[in-house]
């Protein structure tokens, strides 16, 4: 399946290594603030300079960070988010490497949806309180269909995600879409036959 979206794409190796505090915390840093050098990241992610370099050089291995022009002073090397954002799966040969960064996300991120309720919810005007949706659905499906799923969703979002900057129409804000599908396990019954 073609990447829609230019996230990019973790291996089993790459999910290890993001799954990491600082290494979330540094990306994070440079895809809400843009470019950075290690030690104007560090008061940020809790890390030295120099233990922040190492992490900004074992997250460029991975392909997360590149580069970035630098402010032409000196000799620091900034370093920027690559990619729009990143995707992984589980591996076969390593399933566990995803469980890992999974759950580290999830200690990172923290509870987004309540922080977004507490903070940002009171004040958004009404226009955009009526297009703030969450769905808790339950289906029944292959996987097969759940990929076919993702794949039209990922072509309806790519529109969005990557649009021209010089055609953003007036009025657009930042929206952040968390997108979850939870199988059941083999013993857990269908949602829709509770």
């Amino acid at each position: 399946m073609a990447n829609l979206l230019g996230d990019v794409e973790l291996d089993a190796r790459g999910m290890r290594a993001l799954a990491h505090p600082v290494r979330l915390a540094i990306l994070r840093q440079l895809r809400e603030n843009g470019p950075n050098t290690a030690t104007g990241l560090s008061p940020e992610v809790g890390a030295s300079p120099s233990v922040t370099s190492w992490h900004l050089r074992h997250l460029a291995e991975h392909g997360l960070v590149e580069d970035a022009p630098g402010d032409g002073h000196g000799r620091k090397r900034w370093w920027r988010a690559a990619g729009k954002g990143f995707r992984f799966t589980a591996a076969v040969e390593d399933p566990e490497a995803a469980t890992l960064l999974r759950d580290a996300l999830e200690r990172s991120e923290g509870d987004l949806v309540a922080e977004w309720s507490t903070h940002t919810r009171p004040r958004l005007e009404v226009e955009w309180l009526q297009v703030a949706s969450r769905w808790n659905t339950g289906l029944i499906a292959t996987p097969d269909e759940l990929r076919r799923f993702d794949r039209a969703l990922e072509e309806l979002v790519a529109q969005l995600v990557n649009r021209d900057p010089d055609d953003i129409p007036d009025g657009a804000r930042a929206v952040r879409m968390l997108h979850y599908l939870l199988p059941a396990a083999p013993s857990e019954p269908a949602e829709t036959d509770r």
